[in-house]
């Protein structure tokens, strides 16, 4: 890794477009550190603490607990891409805008940036609205209200803010190498080890660390052999006469990963968990008093430490694996497309038969990819939950770098030591042939 890093350094194209990587990550952390107008940043300490607010700031850094414009991170946005996704599935017109290729992919992509500005207007409402009634007024310079133009700026600013996120993701895909939003998660998620860590050598257990990073190890260790395993289905290509000439067939191979969807699974979980959850929060302080009840229960059964939070995680996470998978990996689509090109699978019949072939397997495989991303994500939430781990977890370690957490930032380690990989042996084409 280290010297394929040395070596992109060294090739002024790819290391331009790693050095404007990172001054987009410097510049949205930069951000992070920019309040809205109206809050009192000495009352915010208590804020993002619970387990709601926890899940939302896990993918922000901390943004959110200290309420800068950046504070939304990108939950609106892969929310709305959440919404988009379904939608194409239910849809018959968006089905067939999904399957016009570049065109169709830039247009759904259109919708979402569209569907994320109210997404992030209203959850900006919800949560400026919670913690004016939960916090006091000392957090805001002036009450929060819906009809003051203070107010309406704090909304603004914090809608402004996902937007110029999401736009600062679509730089790095553009501009730079790898995902942008994953980079921008990736940083938000790694930005909270610094005081992770802090918060640690309050009260050390060096026993219940090293317990820890054992596991953590572990699971790293876990997730690259998983993430990098295929099932290659072999793949032959009969001769093929184009005018007088003939051209010989070969044989490759179809590369099937066992976890095609990568971690989205998780991020959709969590967001469709955050969801109830987040509504149910904003109506605690009700004075209606089954209103007020029914919220307190709710949050009280989607506690992120509760049986019932844990079980719908694991349960979403592995439904959402298969529903990604087959959004990503069309059978249909991969057999029509070996028909016209002339390859076929030994043993297997072009046309029907292929693509029940891939279907079955492709099932058969994400069976263990999504039994393998659920339980990674639930299995340190678990463990933090034991008495032995307790402290561990309180002190903020076990949020912080929490299995969730591990697989993003492995997921885009790797992701983008493979691009940068790929980026060197063209490079290294390319001179040969000159």
């Amino acid at each position: 890794m280290l010297e394929s890093m040395l070596n992109a350094f060294r090739a002024p194209d790819i290391r331009k477009r790693l050095l404007f990587v990172l001054g987009i990550l410097v510049v949205y952390r930069a951000l992070s550190h920019v309040l809205i107008p109206g809050i009192n940043p000495a009352t915010l300490s208590a804020q993002g603490d619970n387990g709601v607010f926890g899940l939302l700031t896990l993918f922000s850094g901390g943004d959110l607990k200290r309420m800068s414009i950046v504070g939304l991170g990108l939950n609106p946005y892969i929310n709305a891409t959440i919404i988009m996704q379904i939608l194409q599935s239910t849809i018959p017109s968006l089905q067939a805008l999904s399957r016009e290729g570049e065109y169709g992919r830039n247009q759904i992509t259109k919708y979402s940036r569209y569907l994320s500005v109210p997404l992030a207007a209203l959850q900006a409402y919800g949560i400026l609205a919670y913690m004016q009634a939960t916090s006091g007024a000392n957090t805001f310079n002036t009450p929060f209200s819906f009809e003051k133009y203070e107010s309406l700026t704090m909304i603004l600013s914090l809608t402004v803010g996902s937007v110029l996120l999401m736009w600062l993701g679509e730089l790095i895909t553009e501009k730079g190498i790898g995902n942008g939003i994953s980079f921008i998660i990736f940083a938000g998620i790694v930005s909270r080890i610094p005081s992770a860590v802090t918060s640690f050598f309050v009260s050390p257990d060096w026993l219940e660390l090293f317990a820890l990073g054992i596991l953590g190890l572990l699971i790293i260790f876990v997730i690259i052999f998983v993430q990098e395993g295929q099932r290659r289905i072999p793949i032959q290509y009969a001769n093929r006469v184009r005018g007088h000439r003939i051209y010989q067939g070969g044989s490759t191979f179809l590369p099937l990963r066992v976890n095609m969807a990568g971690v989205i699974p998780i991020i959709f979980a969590i967001s469709i968990l955050m969801f109830p959850a987040q509504i149910a929060t904003y109506f605690t302080t009700s004075n209606v008093q089954w209103v007020k009840d029914i919220s307190h229960g709710v949050v009280s059964w989607l506690s992120t430490t509760g049986p019932l939070y844990l079980s719908l995680y694991f349960l979403l996470t592995f439904a959402f694996a298969f529903f990604y998978t087959f959004i990503v990996f069309k059978p249909d689509e991969t057999a029509n497309n070996l028909r016209k090109a002339g390859g076929f699978i030994p043993g297997i019949r072009p046309g029907a038969p292929t693509e029940e072939y891939l279907r079955r397997v492709a099932l058969r495989i994400t069976v263990a990819g999504a039994f393998f991303v659920a339980t990674v994500a639930v299995l340190p939430m678990v463990i933090a939950a034991l008495p032995t781990f307790k402290n561990l977890s309180n002190a903020g370690v076990g949020v912080g770098l929490g299995g969730t957490s591990i697989l993003i930032v492995v997921s885009v380690v790797v992701e983008t030591m493979k691009q940068l990989e790929a980026q060197l042996m063209m490079r290294s084409y390319e001179g040969f042939i000159r």
